[in-house]
Formats: structure tokens, sequence, C-alpha cells
């Protein structure tokens, strides 16, 4: 068994991470982060470097406004948690490419659930 790793997409409007933040933050553990930039940066999405991280049992996830990646950083069947925050960021980003065009496709792994 190999650890969970699954990058999820939003197209047109990038997320509010803080409404995020407030409203995963009920339920689990969240951190703010940021990375580094300074006007050299060439990044198209230079001014969408904030983010988050989510961490429930075993399922963590980095989300920036426009990408979620879920991870697990050692292999465990998901918890009920693990389901919870799996579904919402499911929700929140719905796509499994990063563009509207026909390529770059992103299956989801497979992964066990806790008895």
């Amino acid at each position: 068994m190999k650890p969970y790793h699954y990058v999820r997409f939003r197209w047109w409007r990038g997320l509010d991470l803080e409404e995020v933040a407030g409203e995963l933050g009920k339920y689990f553990q969240v951190e703010l982060f940021e990375m580094p930039t300074d006007e050299r940066d060439i990044a198209i999405s230079r001014d969408d470097r904030e983010g988050l991280k989510v961490r429930a049992d075993t399922l963590c996830a980095r989300l920036s406004p426009y990408r979620a990646t879920l991870y697990q950083r050692k292999p465990a069947p998901f918890t009920k948690r693990d389901l919870e925050l799996r579904r919402r960021l499911l929700e929140l980003y719905p796509r499994d490419r990063p563009t509207i065009f026909p390529w770059g496709f992103n299956f989801e792994p497979p992964f066990e659930v806790e008895e």
C-alpha cells in the first residue's frame, strides 16, 4: 500500500482561503502558510501563493485558491474524519485536471477505509 496522493483543481474562481479556513477550522487542524515571492518572480500564479495546510487524522491537504493536494505521509486506512475532509475538498475543488482542455487527467488512487 502506498501513501495516498491526489491533486484537484478549480478553474475559474479561486477560493477565499480565509473563508475556507474558518469553515474547515471547526473540524480540522488548519494552518496558514505563505510562499516567498518578489517582483522578479515570473510565476503566473505569483499572487496566489498563500495557502492552507489542513489535517484530519491520516489525511492532510495543501490548499491554494485554485489547487488542492491531498496526501498522506504514511499509508493508512482513512478514518471517518479523513473521509469527511476528502469529501469536502472534492466539493471545493471539483476538477481532476488543471485546464479545460482534454489532457492531463488525474486519477484518484485507491484507498482503504478504517473499519
